[in-house]
């Protein structure tokens, strides 16, 4: 592999095959825009996250076979008035609305045939709010339910005084795609933006800063149109994955153009010729990106064997555009680069016999510190990591899904109007189905009922339905408490472990599923947890060995992991207490500590294979301490610029209106810095001072 690397960075650096490599670039990007479907097209507000054989899936496919009609996208119609809302007014309003006939509207609850009492109960107390459930087809598209979703909201506003807000699995659907489809716009803009004046700032120089950005452009072309490809052969591109893709892909083709840029720049200092200057960087640098973009591509990969649907939708998306970058890392980026040459660095720009590293640069003291006190740099690294980490304990989960979207969402706004005026268990009562094997009395579904009654936790049950041999019954059962509550959660749980007893106690054959929002939200948390375990530990392996092939070290390996699984966890840990702290933000999604954990590890470990390369590389010619202190002030100030810029976009996506993509964001951020600063500049080499000594004097010749 190494070969054949080689073979293509050297050729991309010559004189004609930077403008080859260009070339074969623009038709490109310029063939999918033309000719390729935008991810645009596919993409969707919500994923089946659940896989199949989860309890509340399986039970919603009993539902869906035994009691016919019973599927379809729900929407929950909220009518608001500042007096009294009349049934005779509500009555007609909905039948302007059936006349209309709304693409995709499947039913609409008959208020006015109901029962006075069984009416009454979609009004709360004072009367100034009524709820309407309503079921769109199963079959619609997010765009087609988004379109008939602002036309009832036209119709209402034309035809009644009444504010209407819509909620439910369609509303927030229809709020997911509005909120995406002006954030996606405001990730982008707030991304370059951020990147260019970083770039600015940090380098002062204005093609340093464009250099790297049309490089991110272009791929993020080629990206957009062949995960448009993906989407039409029928993959899921869900919004929030793609605003997640990105920010990766941005911030991987910024950090792989810094370490470029940094040795390219050493090498103009050693060589008059433009084209032998990169092709050397590229020999010293070309190996050790191409590895971390492996690291990064492996680590989404490894989300294939996830069972969320949320983490298997990152695979092919982010693997799709780890590929691309790694690709332009290899040839467009050092294309780039040679074609501006040194130009590329005014005002400041190299010059042959430059002193490469100054001795009174930050990182060269830092290097020295730590190579005369390793034991204290080491130990008080560790102890500030540890205190850190130590604080996961305290994490509090958040399974309402409504809770991480804005206040003033029309959604959000019509779900807190009901938890305000209607029974909280009523919001999203758990339906019980019980599938026998023998015709069920009268007696016997009335015996469940009680037993079902009785159940901790539960406010009422009622019967939904019974199939016409009677072999069959669904229950509806509301909590006392919100549905999303772990109070609810921990209370289905018990119920759905003593589900077998409850049927023979009740002297019945037969089996209870469990479907609905407060059963998906337990096998929610059960599969996630058990993806944690497995994703975290195939993602550690699979680096880790990756790491051995790479220095060739066993040694190595284990303080390059180890020194990243610990500042992962003290991220997560400070991330959390400073949510807290600054942003008055107590509990995240359990989403959250997968998603930090496959970033900081595969973005994390990045730097530590730069440096660890580096350390590999000087350490033929100079002792170990020697050989620490010229890697740790030759890589920091790249390092830490990347570090600093890669930080900065991922807190981009605290833009986001999704309070599980803020929290995301400030996370890996935290996580980032710490990486930058802490494990790589003072921690890792302090490590490789006090456990280096015999294992690198035997294998002195270990290189890249």
């Amino acid at each position: 592999m190494s070969r054949l690397l080689q073979t293509i960075t050297d050729r991309v650096s010559t004189r004609k095959g930077k403008w080859i490599t260009l070339a074969i670039w623009v038709i490109v990007s310029l063939l999918l825009t033309i000719f390729a479907p935008s991810a645009k097209d596919y993409e969707v507000s919500r994923i089946d996250a659940l896989p199949d054989d989860a309890q509340s899936v399986i039970a919603e496919k009993k539902r869906d076979h035994y009691f016919k009609g019973s599927d379809g996208i729900p929407a929950i119609l909220i009518f608001q008035s500042p007096n009294e809302i009349k049934l005779t007014e509500l009555t007609k309003l909905l039948h302007k609305l059936e006349k209309e006939n709304v693409f995709g509207v499947k039913e609409i609850i008959p208020i006015a045939s109901l029962p006075p009492q069984a009416a009454a109960s979609f009004f709360a107390d004072d009367r100034t709010i009524a709820l309407i459930p309503l079921t769109f087809e199963s079959s619609l598209e997010t765009k087609e339910v988004k379109q008939s979703l602002e036309q009832i909201y036209q119709l209402v506003e034309k035809n009644s005084d009444f504010t209407l807000y819509v909620t439910g699995p369609a509303g927030i659907a229809k709020d997911s795609l509005d909120l995406f489809s002006r954030a996606d716009i405001v990730l982008l803009l707030s991304t370059v933006g951020i990147i260019l004046i970083l770039l600015i700032i940090i380098y002062r120089s204005p093609f340093l800063a464009l250099i790297p950005l049309l490089a991110a452009a272009a791929v993020y072309c080629v990206v957009n149109h062949l995960l448009g490809f993906l989407g039409k052969a029928g993959v899921p591109l869900s919004n929030q994955s793609i605003s997640i893709m990105t920010i990766l892909l941005f911030a991987t083709v910024i950090d792989y153009s810094l370490f470029i840029f940094s040795r390219y720049r050493e090498e103009l200092k050693n060589d008059e010729n433009k084209h032998e200057a990169m092709k050397l960087a590229m020999r010293g640098v070309g190996i050790p990106i191409f590895y971390s973009g492996a690291t990064i591509l492996a680590a989404m990969l490894v989300l294939f064997f996830a069972q969320f649907g949320d983490y298997q939708n990152f695979a092919p998306i982010f693997g799709t555009a780890v590929i691309v970058v790694m690709i332009a890392s290899v040839t467009l980026v050092p294309a780039l680069f040679t074609t501006f040459g040194r130009k590329a660095f005014w005002p400041k720009v190299p010059r042959v016999g430059d002193e490469k590293v100054t001795s009174h640069s930050l990182w060269g003291k830092v290097g020295r510190f730590v190579t005369r006190k390793p034991i204290i740099s080491a130990v008080s690294i560790g102890i500030f990591l540890l205190v850190s980490a130590s604080n996961i304990v305290n994490i509090h989960y958040e399974f309402e899904m409504m809770k991480s979207f804005p206040n003033d969402m029309p959604s959000r706004i019509g779900y807190d109007i009901l938890e305000e005026n209607f029974e909280k268990g009523d919001l999203a009562p758990t339906t019980v189905i019980f599938e026998s094997k023998n015709q069920m009395t009268n007696e016997e579904q009335e015996r469940l009922l009680n037993t079902l009654s009785q159940q901790p936790l539960v406010s009422h049950v009622r019967v939904n339905g019974v199939t016409q041999d009677e072999k069959v019954i669904s229950y509806s059962m509301a909590f006392k408490e919100s549905p999303y509550a772990i109070e609810t959660m921990d209370a289905l749980e018990k119920i759905q472990t003593h589900a077998d007893d409850m049927v023979k106690k009740n002297g019945l054959n037969g089996k209870l599923y469990f479907a609905g929002e407060t059963a998906a939200a337990v096998d929610d948390r059960s599969v996630n947890n058990q993806d944690i375990i497995v994703i975290v530990l195939l993602e550690t392996i699979l680096i880790f060995i990756m790491l051995i092939f790479l220095t060739k070290s066993f040694k190595m390996p284990i303080y390059m992991m180890g020194t990243i699984l610990v500042s992962f966890l003290a991220a997560l840990g400070l991330g959390m207490l400073l949510t807290g702290l600054f942003f008055n933000i107590d509990t995240i999604s359990n989403r959250v500590p997968l998603y930090s954990f496959v970033f900081l590890v595969a973005l994390g470990i990045d730097y530590n294979i730069i440096l660890i390369s580096r350390y590999i590389e000087e350490r033929k010619q100079y002792p170990i301490k020697k050989a620490v202190q010229i890697a740790v002030a030759n890589t920091g100030g790249v390092i830490s610029s990347a570090g600093i810029i890669l930080a900065a976009t991922f807190a981009v996506l605290m833009t986001q209106p999704i309070e599980l993509l803020f929290v995301f964001g400030f996370i890996v951020a935290v996580g980032i810095l710490l990486d930058t600063f802490l494990i790589r500049g003072i921690l890792l080499p302090s490590l490789l001072i006090l456990f280096e000594k015999e294992a690198v004097k035997s294998k002195s010749n270990s290189s890249f």
